[in-house]
């Protein structure tokens, strides 16, 4: 069982999950097994928000992968890159670099 507690506009939530392992007992191990299966679902939460990859269509199976490192390219980007003062979503990055791109290009090739 993990429990996370979040504080956001001064409310605090506490969540608590549950997960089944055959780990040895050992909190550190898990907890280092936990945050990396956690890490790599956004990740993939992020290719299928933010750049809807369940719905390509690409059926040649080489131009499908080229796709996919493209994107995962883009993620890692965007997660880098500041637009404006605020903070935005991934989604509003790429919407926002998408209708001025010559405007951020330098800031994006400097990666």
């Amino acid at each position: 069982m993990t429990r996370n507690t979040t504080v956001k506009d001064g409310k605090e939530t506490r969540d608590e999950r549950y997960f089944l392992s055959s780990l040895p007992l050992d909190e550190q191990e898990i907890a280092r097994a936990i945050r990396g299966h956690w890490m790599v679902e956004s990740y993939h939460w992020h290719l299928y928000v933010t750049f809807r990859e369940d719905a390509n269509c690409t059926l040649e199976k080489q131009s499908a992968f080229n796709l996919n490192i493209m994107r995962k390219l883009a993620v890692n980007v965007l997660k880098i890159i500041e637009i404006g003062e605020k903070k935005l979503s991934l989604a509003k990055k790429r919407f926002k670099i998408g209708t001025n791109p010559e405007k951020h290009l330098e800031r994006i090739l400097a990666f």
